[in-house]
């Protein structure tokens, strides 16, 4: 019944799920209550009509295991790049077990020059455990790479539901809208944090804006 659940979220973001996913479903499902997060300082908040419109972060260096896709549709990117990494946290790494979730998961995105549209290529990147930080245990799957990231500062909002290019750009757009005219963050390239895995309808993500070093 898990799997046919998963399927159909699959066939929503227009990816065909296979077989040998099983076995990661059903694992996740079993740890779904324990998920490590990614730690950070909260720098600031600004609100607007008494509720919290973005935060000002900062993420410390630290490994993650990545993957790059570059599938027609966004969500199939990430689908693609989340059933790689599911496999990895779940068996297929050099220890051989569960190397437990963090969140959120990160889906890095470039916009074309005239900023209309993604670019094809998404990074899809996992936080490893912070057991796991200082020995990132080895993937199977050579397309897995483990990155250690710098230290990064972000300014970030959170929206609700389905991650598409219609609704990234869509949120990329209202930021903008928010912050007014600024140089001090990227305007190329922009992350999507997603917090719950894509079986759930009104999922939590949140929108990060790239302060400029």
């Amino acid at each position: 019944r898990l799997f046919a659940h998963w399927e159909a979220v699959a066939s929503t973001h227009r990816v065909s799920l296979p077989r040998d996913m099983a076995g990661p479903i059903a694992q996740m499902a079993r740890h779904s209550q324990a998920r490590e997060p990614v730690p950070y300082v909260s720098l600031s908040q600004h609100g607007k009509c008494e509720e919290a419109a973005y935060e000002e972060r900062r993420y410390p260096a630290g490994k993650w295991a990545c993957v790059t896709m570059g599938e027609p549709l966004y969500e199939q990117s990430i689908s693609m790049s989340f059933m790689k990494l599911m496999r990895y946290i779940c068996k297929e790494n050099s220890v051989g077990c569960h190397l437990g979730m963090t969140v959120p998961v990160l889906n890095e995105i470039h916009l074309t020059k005239e900023g209309t549209e993604l670019e094809r290529e998404v990074l899809t990147a996992y936080y490893l455990p912070g057991e796991f930080q200082q020995n990132p245990p080895v993937p199977m799957d050579p397309e897995i790479h483990i990155i250690e990231r710098a230290p990064v500062r972000v300014i970030t909002r959170v929206f609700y539901g389905m991650t598409t290019e219609e609704t990234i750009l869509r949120e990329i757009s209202l930021f903008w809208e928010l912050l007014g005219s600024t140089d001090t963050v990227l305007r190329e390239t922009y992350i999507v944090a997603s917090y719950e895995n894509p079986s759930v309808p009104q999922r939590r993500n949140e929108i990060w804006f790239i302060c400029r070093a």
